[in-house]
């Protein structure tokens, strides 16, 4: 695909969106963004995305240059919707992101379209009535989050197979796929089969992002 078609996806795209190069840096962003953030495409383009977004994830991890959604469309790993707060004209809005990976004629890589929904009011919501319980019962952020998450999503009891499990704990190691395929004695294809399927199973965008969940729900 050549520059100029996703460019043309990104302006025929009525939520925010943006385009990322394959260095991570903006190279289309659409009216829409421009209102959201406030920022006109002449402000935008040739910067990083971690940058102009400064993005938090619900894990507290703010974006920077080793962008773990870079990483996975490098690897050509489908990634997972996920709520991010974005800094948008002077405010923090929560948003929920998808990402789509594409394929282009540049060799250093793929480019990865963005699209934005706000979010706000409903994830300000889930994280007020999270502190509430942390407040009420004395408990602590990650235990009022588990309480949480017992009646909102499958995460506490979420069903990980043995081998999942095993590659969970590795992940929390910090051990790589290629690593962990080495470990288990399994092929890295295998391996990353293994860790996609962990991540729809916990609704995680990232491997960080799933280890955490695991280990609030106790899974590890």
């Amino acid at each position: 695909m050549r520059i100029s078609e996703i460019k043309k996806i990104v302006d025929g795209t009525a939520d925010p969106a943006y385009v990322l190069d394959p260095q991570g840096m903006i190279c289309a962003w659409n009216l829409a963004a421009a209102e959201l953030f406030a920022m006109d495409s002449s402000d935008t383009l040739g910067r990083s995305c971690s940058d102009v977004v400064r993005g938090v994830d619900e894990c507290g991890m703010s974006c920077n240059e080793n962008c773990s959604i870079l990483h996975c469309a490098r690897n050509h790993e489908p990634v997972r919707s996920y709520d991010i707060q974005v800094t948008a004209a002077g405010r923090q809005i929560w948003c929920n992101a998808s990402v789509i990976i594409l394929k282009s004629d540049a060799s250093d890589g793929p480019y990865t379209l963005h699209v934005l929904r706000q979010s706000d009011v409903q994830k300000r919501l889930e994280l007020t009535m999270r502190d509430f319980v942390a407040s009420s019962a004395g408990a602590s952020i990650s235990d009022a989050s588990r309480v949480l998450a017992a009646g909102s999503s499958p995460t506490a009891n979420v069903d990980l197979t043995k081998r999942e499990t095993e590659i969970l704990r590795l992940l929390s190691r910090g051990m790589t796929t290629n690593g962990i395929a080495e470990d288990l004695f399994i092929s890295p294809t295998t391996a990353r089969n293994h860790i996609q399927k962990i991540l729809k199973k916990l609704s995680a965008h990232t491997r960080l992002e799933a280890v955490r969940r695991a280990e609030r729900a106790g899974l590890i």
